[in-house]
């Protein structure tokens, strides 16, 4: 499993750092807007790990607001990717989440994980590190896909069990193979709060500039919203 995702993600690298940002407004126009609005504006003085960093858009958004960002991917070629965007301004390594990571108990303000942790089956480990990670009163915030838009990809939909789905994305007129795991709602509540304060859970909406470019699929989602984000703080 590990090693198909970061395949995939190899083979995707080019397109999220040349064409997501741009072409894709369920990133630009739905899950980012709904994200941002939960990290505080100004991060100055605070040290924050982009944890699936993909090409590195919201590493540089982290930056933009100050912070002394971390960023970590699986994927090489994504690293690659989010290191030609920020430079210097964030230290992009590549690490596997489901291994322990390279950092100093209470090292980070915030965690940051953006449409990531469904790729892991186990999220004891991950958010285990997630807990050692943050200092007292850090921030954790994390989207994945909605439990509802998954069961709609299955044929056999066994809602109560956290199953694989192998999906075919088809980016800039070609097919990719992207494994990922779906769980039911209730699980994804209770892991967290067994680690974390809940703070809130967010089913997002999309923007008006996404109805105006797309009214279908956005009364689609008004019906049977795509992600969820969950935002939780360490005691």
């Amino acid at each position: 499993m590990k090693e198909k995702v970061k395949k995939s993600f190899n083979e995707l690298a080019s397109v999220y750092e040349n064409s997501i940002d741009t072409q894709s407004i369920y990133n630009s126009e739905y899950e980012r807007p709904s994200m941002l609005a939960q990290i505080p504006v100004d991060l100055r003085n605070r040290r924050v790990l982009d944890a699936g960093c993909a090409a590195g858009w919201y590493t540089q958004q982290l930056v933009n607001r100050g912070a002394d960002v971390v960023a970590v991917d699986l994927s090489p070629e994504m690293a690659a990717s989010a290191k030609r965007r920020v430079g210097e301004k964030a230290e992009v390594l590549c690490l596997d989440l489901e291994k322990p990571l390279p950092f100093p108990d209470e090292s980070f303000d915030y965690i940051i994980s953006s449409l990531t942790l469904h790729y892991l089956k186990d999220w004891d480990h991950i958010f285990g590190e997630v807990q050692r990670l943050l200092k007292t009163k850090g921030g954790f915030l994390f989207s994945i896909h909605h439990p509802m838009m998954d069961s709609t990809i299955l044929e056999n939909t066994e809602y109560f069990s956290t199953q694989l789905i192998i999906d075919i994305w088809n980016k800039e007129g070609k097919d990719f193979e992207v494994a990922f795991y779906r769980r039911p709602l209730q699980e994804i509540v209770t892991k967290t709060a067994s680690f974390f304060i809940l703070k809130e859970m967010i089913e997002p909406r999309p923007t008006n500039n996404f109805k105006i470019q797309a009214p279908e699929s956005y009364e689609k989602l008004m019906k049977r919203p795509n992600f969820l984000i969950m935002k939780a703080m360490k005691t």
